[in-house]
């Protein structure tokens, strides 16, 4: 390759590189926050026994639930981790308001705890319900 293009077209040549950079973030932060579409979601509770936990506010969590799972605020997950080592084996599907939230912080610590598969609702909740999934109330 011709070293004066580059030095001639150097913006042109920087640009490439972050736009290349910007498409490929998607692919790379994704594997350290795994976000799961409604569908692997239901795969992963039906097929593969994940402990559904809700880290939502208790009145979000009262106004609607799915079926079947565990509710630990996100404030409170580190104080009350304990009560999950049984399911360190397991898939764990994590519920948000939107999926966005605080999703990263609490996959995060619940890796740090030795939990291997974590999972974000991509969405959260509201895109449960926009796919007519079942909500409990209590």
């Amino acid at each position: 390759m011709d070293v004066s293009f580059l030095q001639n077209n150097i913006a042109l040549v920087a640009a490439a590189v972050v736009s290349g950079g910007l498409l490929l973030w998607p692919l790379v932060s994704r594997r350290s926050s795994s976000e799961v579409d409604t569908l692997v979601a239901v795969q992963l509770i039906n097929y593969k026994d994940a402990l559904v936990l809700d880290v939502r506010e208790a009145s979000e969590y009262e106004a609607g639930h799915l079926p079947n799972s565990r509710h630990i605020p996100a404030d409170k997950l580190e104080q009350r981790m304990q009560e999950l080592e049984k399911f360190k084996k397991r898939p764990i599907l994590l519920i948000h308001r939107s999926g966005v939230t605080s999703s990263g912080k609490t996959s995060k610590l619940l890796r740090d705890h030795g939990f291997p598969h974590v999972h974000n609702l991509a969405g959260g909740i509201d895109t449960w319900r926009q796919a007519n999934l079942p909500i409990v109330k209590k």
